[in-house]
Parts: structure tokens; sequence; C-alpha cells
């Protein structure tokens, strides 16, 4: 196993930077931030000024070899508008983040597993049927229209919950849920086939000919042998929950690594924004590697390679 995530490892340099690469030449091409940084009426001379204090004046070329020369002693340069490193600034806003997924991720599968159980078992009834309803009706619905939709029942008719901004539990309850409703709803669609086509298999008939208690089957036998693709999803998912909160951050003013990056392209803060997409991509890579980790413990006769 160690070998395989040795190897998995060295493949995630490359990722990155091709990210780096990518995500460098794209900043680039949203125009020069020295127009936003200097007033309207500046001359030329505080402008040649302010671009050579920024390393801006360089070559493309030029500027992309000290950017990886940078990178390389984990240097992500300094924050054009707040002039600090961003690293730092990242850092800052990182623990908010990892928060709102976390509790995305906690409410989608306190829900979906249930759901998607009771759906399996259920079979053709009208729970079953209304439980697709309304994964169907959730996975058409975009982040940024449950969001508006959960801040006008909850806050404007009900008053129960804020609209939004950084707090205690009444604070999150909203963001998070917007924020997991798409990964529940998949995850409750997933689990209901998976668990319906091993409930159909030969050694799911043998435990119930055995005599083994519907509950012991469930659990033991055909929940585990369910969980693979659910895994698989939920790990790819929760790389989505982290570039999700992008969008959610910002319809709940919530401040956190998404916010910030709204506004970092907003003002051409290259630096931030080369670090924030840098970090959620190295982020991604790290999940999917945990995930095909999980599939050993899961499932013994998986061996990785």
């Amino acid at each position: 196993m160690l070998k395989y995530i040795l190897k998995r490892l060295f493949y995630a340099i490359f990722v990155l930077l091709g990210v780096a690469t990518i995500v460098f030449f794209l900043t680039r091409m949203t125009g020069d931030p020295v127009a936003i940084m200097l007033p309207p009426d500046a001359g030329q001379d505080q402008i040649r000024e302010l671009r050579a204090t920024l390393g801006l004046d360089q070559p493309l070329i030029v500027q992309y070899l000290i950017y990886l020369k940078d990178l390389l002693h984990f240097d992500f340069g300094r924050s054009l508008r707040y002039f600090e490193p961003a690293s730092n600034l990242l850092l800052e806003k990182l623990p908010a983040t990892l928060k709102l997924a976390g509790a995305a991720m906690l409410i989608s599968l306190c829900i979906a597993i249930p759901a998607g159980v009771l759906a399996a078992l259920k079979k053709g009834s009208a729970i079953d049927q209304g439980i697709m309803v309304i994964v169907m009706a959730g996975q058409s619905m975009p982040v940024f229209w449950v969001g508006i939709l959960l801040i006008m029942l909850f806050s404007i008719q009900l008053r129960w919950l804020p609209t939004g901004g950084y707090g205690g539990v009444r604070y999150i309850i909203m963001p998070a849920i917007a924020l997991g409703f798409n990964l529940m709803t998949l995850t409750t669609r997933l689990l209901r086939s998976s668990l319906i086509e091993v409930m159909e298999t030969d050694y799911i008939r043998t435990a119930r000919a055995k005599g083994l208690k519907s509950k012991a089957v469930i659990m033991k036998h055909a929940l585990r042998n369910s969980l693979l693709p659910v895994v698989t999803v939920v790990g790819l998912q929760m790389g989505a929950l982290l570039g999700g909160s992008v969008v959610t951050e910002t319809v709940f003013a919530w401040p956190g690594v998404g916010q910030m990056l709204v506004q970092a392209i907003q003002y051409r803060d290259f630096p931030l924004v080369q670090a924030t997409i840098i970090t959620l991509a190295g982020g991604f890579v790290l999940i999917n590697l945990v995930v095909d980790v999980l599939y050993v413990f899961i499932d013994p006769r998986i061996h990785l390679k």
C-alpha cells in the first residue's frame, strides 16, 4: 500500500503543476490589476512604477518561471489587495470553509443513508416514490437557488435563522444544507440502486435461508457491499463541496475561502487566486487518495498496486 500511496503522490505533483500553470495564465487574461489599484487619473509614471514593484513589467514567461520557483519554496506571493502573504490569508479563511464543508457532509450522509436504505427496502411503495421525487428535484436545483429558497423560508418568512454571517450553529445550518443538498440527493439515489442490486444476489438469499434476521442481513452483508460506489461518489463530492463553497459562501456571506476567492477575482488579486485554486486542487487530490485507501478496509478483496 505504501508503494501505491507514493506513486499517487508522485502523480499528484504533475496534476498540481498543471493546475498551477492553467490558473497562472487564466488570471493574466482577466486584465491588469494596476488599473484597479490606482485611481483613474493616475499618471503613466505611477503606473510603470507600480507595475515594476509588483513584477508585472517582466515578460509573461519570466513571471511564470519566477512563479514556479516560488511555488517550489511554498511561497504563493503577497496579496495585491491586502499586501500580506497569500498563504496567511488562506490559512485564516480555510477553517471556516472546512467547517462548512464538514457540516454539509455530515448532514448529507445522516439523511441520505437512512433515506437510501428505506427507499430500497420499500421499493415501489409510496415512500420510495416520495423519496425519489425529492431526489430528482434536489439534483435539478443549483446551490444558489436552494440557498435563496432557504433564506426566504427560514429567515424571511419564519424568522428562525439568520440570513447570513458567521457564528454558532444557527448560522451554519442553512449554508450546510444548501451546500450538501445535491450530495444528499445523489447519495440517496446511488445507495438505493446499489442496495437493490445487492439484495437480489445469491449470497443475500443464502443468508436469509439460514434464518438470519433481516436487520443482520442488511447491516452486515447488504449495506457493506453497497457502500463501495457510495464511497467513490462521496469522496469526489467532498472535493466538489470545497469548490461549491464559492457560491454558498457568497450567498450566505460566510467568511471562508470561497468568498475570499470571489473577491480576489474581482480585484484581480493574482497571488491570492492562485494560492486558493492550488490549495483546493491539492485538497481534491488528497481526498481521492484517501477514498482509494478506504476501499481496502471496506472490501478486503481489493488490493492496491
